[in-house]
């Protein structure tokens, strides 16, 4: 038997307008679909396909056994991650090994920080799979600031409001432009890290981005409320320009 395809599909950003036209057309032919998301959540990939995919659907919710209940630095974090992206994967093969495709829903695109990253390397030496790249989060939540992003030879660092406050002021006074993503319960210590850094004035908190929920501030104005953990914070470059 012919085995089917794992197709890694990025959603792009969030709307799902922004989505490429193969996406697209993957999306609504698909019989096999899965998703991440918590436990008892609908899943942000799954709401973005809302009202496209068809009527006899086979869905498969891949639910995260833990997301914030143990700290990242704990092996028991990765030890329990590593077992549930395991036991995906073996149900994923086997619908390949059995001749069906599968399309698996990625926020944003497939390799930029997305838990698809963790299935193709365990799934790329036993079954095909192929991946359609999509507009990452970042892309749209620039955008909405209504200022370019880079000039002339502005170096570009992204970087992740899990890190340390320390390591986000270093890479932060060294960098142009910069990206933080995963920013949530994190963005006081974004907020302070800039400061540290020197660009807290050129910086903005966009959240949503591309979505209906969509809003871009300068990060000094945002205040103290939680924002969503999928928040990302801009800071532009200045470089040079004709």
């Amino acid at each position: 038997m012919t085995p089917g395809t794992i197709h890694g599909v990025g959603l792009g950003p969030g709307s799902p307008d922004l989505m490429s036209v193969r996406a697209d057309r993957l999306v609504r032919g698909a019989r096999h679909v899965a998703y991440f998301r918590k436990a008892g959540r609908a899943g942000r990939a799954r709401g973005i396909v809302e009202g496209m995919l068809r009527p006899d659907v086979i869905e498969i919710a891949m639910e995260y056994p833990v997301t914030t209940e143990i700290p990242l630095d704990d092996p028991a974090y990765n030890q329990t991650l590593s077992s549930f992206y395991s036991e995906i994967t073996s149900r994923l093969a086997d619908l390949a090994h059995a001749g069906e495709d599968v399309v698996v829903l990625c926020e944003g695109d497939p390799f930029f920080y997305g838990s698809f990253m963790h299935l193709y390397t365990r799934l790329r030496d036993s079954v095909p799979i192929k991946i359609v790249p999509a507009i990452t989060g970042m892309s749209a939540a620039w955008t909405a600031t209504g200022i370019p992003v880079t000039w002339g030879d502005d170096v570009l660092s992204v970087l992740l409001g899990t890190m340390s406050e320390d390591e986000l002021t270093r890479r932060m006074a060294d960098a142009d432009a910069i990206v933080v993503m995963k920013v949530g319960r994190n963005l006081p210590k974004v907020r302070a890290a800039l400061g540290r850094a020197g660009k807290l004035d050129r910086a903005w908190l966009v959240e949503c981005a591309s979505m209906a929920a969509e809003r871009a501030v300068p990060l000094a104005e945002a205040g103290d409320r939680t924002v969503p953990y999928f928040s990302i914070v801009i800071v532009h470059g200045q470089g040079r320009r004709p």
